[in-house]
């Protein structure tokens, strides 16, 4: 089996970057925990880097915390150096910790084989070897029954040319990687993408599923509205004004402390000024000192895409909005609790729509939002 540092210059020659690779850090405690306790259960996927896995299923209603980890082998308090060169049986694995009540263990299953290549036994994507295989690691008989039958429903729906290669198996004992590892794609947004990219992980998914990619699960709390359009470029250069336009269609940015939300205090929800997706909420927005709209965190990631940009000649998180194509801004690692992160957002991409004028606009869903605050 190869190294992980294999990963290092395979990845130097894709990128052109050293941006490759889950590096080594020390620690770790043991604990598989029991399946389910107090309205909380667990889930154990491995899907080749630990990196990839965490960040979709953090994502999701319902989803409390999501772990990195080893899982699969004989190895006690296995270390990152000791599984990254195979010598352990472990795999790299994640260990999702969720509310039964609102998304089931099934709805995992979904979310799990869109991440993933099932028919590749020898790893997953630019990592190869044993300790990157997929597999699913099940608590109990009933998350056993639901894996087989989802393996076997998804090998008879036609997708997939080749066999489905992806274990089910018992897990006899989960531990959490070194600490470095931990949120890795909160840490390094920037190394994160450029690794994401440069694996061939999201070209092969997105060719795979194309628009079933992102499986809406069952069990979220929040209604979602549809029917978010980009307007034609005609429609858009009529609406929007000159500073709207050349931000959310040439990647312009606002003057700082001189746009229309910067210092904004209502109560509300921002939407994209083209498509009207719902992006942020105030609630989540706080005084950065930038001179531009900052949130901690999206409203729904589901209207959110985030991509590298060299523009400034160093990597950054750009981030648009789904449906519209509108560039917002760009997020960083440097915000407050609980996220840690800083979506700094041009105003001129948004449209701020106050609490009381929600229900009217057709956001009514969202008000729960603010059912502690005052009306303002």
């Amino acid at each position: 089996m190869k190294r992980r540092e294999g990963r290092h210059s395979l990845m130097a020659l894709l990128l052109g970057l050293l941006l490759a690779g889950c590096s080594a850090a020390a620690g770790g405690d043991a604990g598989a925990g029991s399946r389910q306790e107090n309205d909380r259960a667990l889930a154990t996927f491995a899907g080749g880097c630990f990196w990839c896995m965490e960040a979709p299923f953090e994502k999701l209603a319902g989803v409390t915390e999501v772990i990195s980890g080893y899982a699969g082998g004989d190895q006690v308090d296995p270390t990152y150096e000791q599984v990254s060169r195979g010598e352990t049986g472990h795999a790299e694995a994640i260990q999702v910790h969720y509310e039964p009540s609102r998304i089931t263990y099934e709805d995992l299953l979904q979310v799990f084989w869109r991440q993933i290549d099932p028919t590749d036994g020898g790893g997953q994507f630019v990592d190869r070897g044993y300790q990157y295989r997929s597999e699913i690691f099940f608590h109990d008989e009933a998350q056993k029954a639901a894996a087989e039958q989802s393996r076997a429903e998804l090998a008879a729906s036609g997708r997939f040319p080749k066999p489905l290669v992806t274990g089910i198996t018992h897990l006899r004992r989960f531990y959490p990687a070194e600490a470095y590892h931990q949120d890795f794609y909160r840490k390094s947004p920037g190394r994160y993408l450029a690794y994401r990219t440069g694996s061939g992980r999201d070209e092969y998914l997105d060719r795979l599923w194309g628009a079933e990619r992102h499986f809406e699960p069952r069990g979220e709390a929040i209604s979602r509205p549809e029917g978010y359009t980009r307007p034609s470029d005609a429609e858009l250069r009529a609406r929007l004004t000159d500073l709207q336009y050349r931000v959310t269609r040439n990647e312009a940015t606002e003057p700082a402390f001189n746009n229309a939300y910067w210092d904004n205090e209502r109560n509300g929800i921002y939407v994209d000024i083209a498509s009207g997706e719902p992006l942020f909420s105030s609630r989540d927005k706080f005084k950065s000192g930038t001179g531009w709209p900052s949130f901690s965190r999206p409203l729904e990631e589901k209207y959110l895409v985030e991509k590298l940009d060299f523009g400034l000649g160093m990597p950054r998180t750009e981030v648009r909005s789904r449906m519209g194509e509108s560039h917002l801004g760009h997020v960083f690692p440097d915000g407050p609790e609980p996220t840690g992160l800083r979506y700094c957002v041009n105003s001129a991409a948004l449209r701020f729509i106050p609490r009381e004028k929600m229900e009217a606009e057709g956001y009514g869903h969202y008000l729960f939002l603010f059912a502690d605050q005052d009306p303002r």
